[in-house]
């Protein structure tokens, strides 16, 4: 049967190969990567519902768990019925990264070494690299390897006039 009385379902694309995917007909690929699309802000709208939700019916039991273990954070377990509910609470820490390099500069300044202590690393945002004279980019490119992210493609109608 032609499309797109034949048109596989977004459900169908998990038994379906990439290969024979990939030979559908593009606005057949338009059409599927839109519904997809769809799907997803859906998933993650639905997801974050739910999340509140157990965030609602949880927290507080949570908060008194750890305090009783004397945490503020990290992995307790909750008894509800046949189940045990796991939250977790990740700690986050923030450092200010002026008065560290205040701190690792008072350190070196002593005679000691700060990498016993911190870990020091350099980055070089793109946009500054490319707006660099050329005899300082000369200078830092043995220090540079150029990589690739994952490739992402979206379809859309060409506009006709």
């Amino acid at each position: 049967m032609p499309f797109p009385q034949n048109t596989p379902s977004v459900d169908d694309l998990v038994n379906l190969p990439a290969g024979e995917i990939a030979q559908l007909p593009v606005d057949l690929l338009a059409a599927m990567q839109r519904e997809i699309d769809a799907a997803a802000r859906q998933m993650k709208a639905v997801t974050a519902r739910f999340n509140a939700a157990l965030e609602i019916r949880y927290a507080t039991r949570a908060a008194e768990a750890r305090r009783a273990c004397g945490r503020d954070t990290g992995t307790v377990r909750i008894v509800d019925g046949d189940f045990t509910v796991v939250a977790d609470l990740p700690k986050r820490v923030d450092w200010d990264q002026d008065r560290l390099a205040e701190m690792v500069e008072y350190i070196r300044t002593a005679g000691g070494d700060p990498t016993q202590y911190v870990d020091i690393a350099f980055k070089v945002p793109e946009r500054k690299y490319a707006a660099w004279p050329d005899v300082i980019r000369m200078d830092f490119e043995p220090a540079r390897t150029v990589g690739h992210g994952k490739p992402s493609f979206h379809l859309e109608p060409t506009e006709t006039s």
